[in-house]
């Protein structure tokens, strides 16, 4: 009976050995999913990444040239108001230095009145 329990026993600890060969390669295979899955995830928030940016740099570029476009109109809007009112001034010129030179040169004095 001895023999026997001792052949049990033995059956036993080899079945344990054996499951805790299998819970070991379980978790190492574990530990492995677990590593490739959180570096597939890395690669696929580069690429996302990667694939936002390229679209937001589209995104920029057109709507960069109509600001290109808006500036340059209003440049050459600007440099006509600009030559407009220097006509303007041209024209007057003669006449603001007549009545400065007048009101300079023509001086009336007026006694202060007393109260």
């Amino acid at each position: 009976m001895s023999a026997q329990n001792s052949a049990g026993i033995q059956t036993l600890l080899d079945a344990e050995r054996e499951a805790s060969k299998i819970v070991q390669k379980a978790r190492e295979f574990r530990t492995k999913r677990v590593r490739e899955a959180r570096d597939e995830a890395k690669t696929e928030i580069s690429d996302y990444k990667a694939k936002k940016e390229d679209e937001f740099k589209k995104f920029e570029a057109e709507h960069s040239k109509g600001n290109e476009a808006a500036e340059t109109e209003a440049s050459k809007e600007a440099d006509k108001q600009i030559k407009t009112m220097k006509e303007a001034g041209s024209k007057g010129q003669a006449g603001v230095v007549k009545n400065l030179l007048a009101a300079v040169f023509d001086v009336k004095p007026v006694a202060p009145l007393k109260d």
